[in-house]
């Protein structure tokens, strides 16, 4: 994608944007060259999307032909047009890992939608993603329960027979519960996953493989990077896993490539159709969507790394990936640093917690979910609490408080310096809270879970 090419087309179709450029007297004329593209004033959702009726917002005027909604931090709606067109370009992510990771092109595949479905939007949008695959001439049959477990449950059982593999879609803690609890004969379907929506570590691809008889981790889960102002942005590949996991063992390698105690998630883009930036430790993105978007901040953190000085820095640290795969960049992605909190001045990542409960010695007894504060006591002292979600049928014990808050521990002190060095040591470890599958308090069936307070 040539970024400045974009800008004119934007420039000269978008009402919105052409009112926005003269708000910042801006001349479109004036920007001829990539620095000047670099100098453009970033939008947001605040100074731009919010402040302009919504077919201002779109090419000529005119909304496109269907609409998904979401809702920020803040609750209120946000509306994003989209058209086929969108959806075809996007199909590209999707094609690539059904393709390169699930050879779909060779084997009957049954996809399986298990986002939500309705105005939201990953549900419908995924739908017609894969269907678009199937235009391609892949034998792709498309099923969508969304999260309706009930649902899941009637049609997987009754369809995965007369295919090669089933492709679960969906949220990654959502599609590990249903494989933890449900009795069904998951190895014997060649199941595969793609998710989106959430950061995981390698001990949970690890885990969630394992339990779901998936042989190759590498090439049998896949996680997209997407948001609902443009759709799916990136991917996982074979290769972006691979070094993924190679980092994931080596916490220190790690820090020194993304400047972070927690891994990111990892994925490679296609630069002939998404523009991606880094500004002061976040990414901005420009692309042609329903609603085309500029040097669009997004708030995540991260970065973005060449393909070149990937490849070179896991080279000169001793490692060789066996996958081949796309000579693209790679773009790197915590989420919001909003979800951490800070403990003796240390910042402790909801993903530092996640590896301790992935940990074989407690995995077993816990869903994974978890809700991470700093509480007060009534002397004003603060303390490291971590409310757990038992599997179903678990019960609360001390035991498994110990074990867990043990596990927790040494993960914290693996992988972030920050806390190892900040925190002392008679207040390192975590208070654990357990509760049963479901509590209505912490962890109420159906509901998006967050994961601090």
């Amino acid at each position: 994608m040539d970024p400045v090419e974009l800008f004119q087309q934007v420039a000269a179709s978008v009402p919105a944007y052409g009112r926005f450029l003269a708000e910042h007297r801006i001349d479109p004329g004036d920007v001829m060259e990539f620095r000047d593209f670099a100098a453009l004033p970033m939008t947001t959702k605040d100074n731009y999307t919010r402040r302009h009726p919504l077919p201002d917002l779109c090419r000529d005027g005119r909304i496109g032909d269907m609409i998904a909604v979401s809702s920020g931090s803040t609750g209120a709606p946000s509306f994003w047009p989209r058209s086929a067109a969108d959806e075809r370009v996007i199909a590209g992510r999707f094609e690539e890992v059904f393709m390169d990771s699930f050879a779909a092109r060779e084997r009957r595949t049954l996809a399986v939608v298990c986002f939500a479905l309705g105005t939201w939007v990953g549900g419908l949008f995924t739908v017609n993603c894969c269907r678009h695959l199937a235009e391609r001439g892949y034998p792709i049959t498309v099923v969508a329960p969304g999260t309706d477990r009930g649902e899941i449950l009637r049609v997987i059982p009754e369809l995965a027979p007369h295919f090669d593999q089933v492709v679960l879609l969906g949220y990654p803690p959502f599609l590990k519960n249903v494989i933890d609890t449900e009795d069904l004969p998951w190895s014997r379907w060649n199941l595969k996953l793609v998710t989106a929506g959430e950061v995981f570590s390698e001990e949970w691809r690890t885990l969630v493989a394992r339990r779901a008889g998936i042989e190759d981790p590498v090439r049998g889960i896949a996680s997209l990077y997407g948001t609902a102002d443009a759709g799916v942005l990136a991917n996982e590949t074979p290769l972006s896993v691979e070094i993924r996991r190679f980092l994931s063992g080596r916490p220190g390698t790690a820090r020194e490539l993304f400047g972070e105690s927690r891994l990111p998630t990892l994925v490679q883009y296609d630069p002939d159709v998404r523009f991606f930036e880094e500004h002061q430790g976040t990414l901005l993105f420009s692309g042609d969507n329903g609603i085309p978007l500029i040097r669009y901040h997004i708030a995540d953190e991260g970065g973005v790394i060449p393909y070149e000085r990937m490849l070179g820095f896991v080279r000169t640290r001793g490692f060789e990936p066996a996958a081949g795969g796309p000579e693209r960049p790679f773009v790197y992605v915590f989420g919001r640093s909003h979800f951490t909190v800070s403990y003796y001045g240390a910042n402790v990542y909801p993903e530092n917690i996640a590896v301790g409960l992935e940990q074989p010695e407690v995995s077993g007894s816990v869903t994974g979910k978890f809700v991470l504060e700093v509480v007060e006591d009534g002397d004003r002292d603060r303390h490291l609490t971590v409310t757990v979600e038992l599997m179903p049928g678990e019960k609360p014990s001390d035991e498994t408080a110990q074990a867990v808050a043990a596990s927790i521990l040494a993960q914290l002190l693996r992988l972030n310096s920050e806390f190892a060095h900040y925190v002392p040591v008679a207040q390192r470890t975590p208070f654990i809270r357990l509760r049963e599958s479901g509590d209505p308090e912490y962890f109420p069936p159906g509901a998006k879970h967050r994961y601090t307070r």
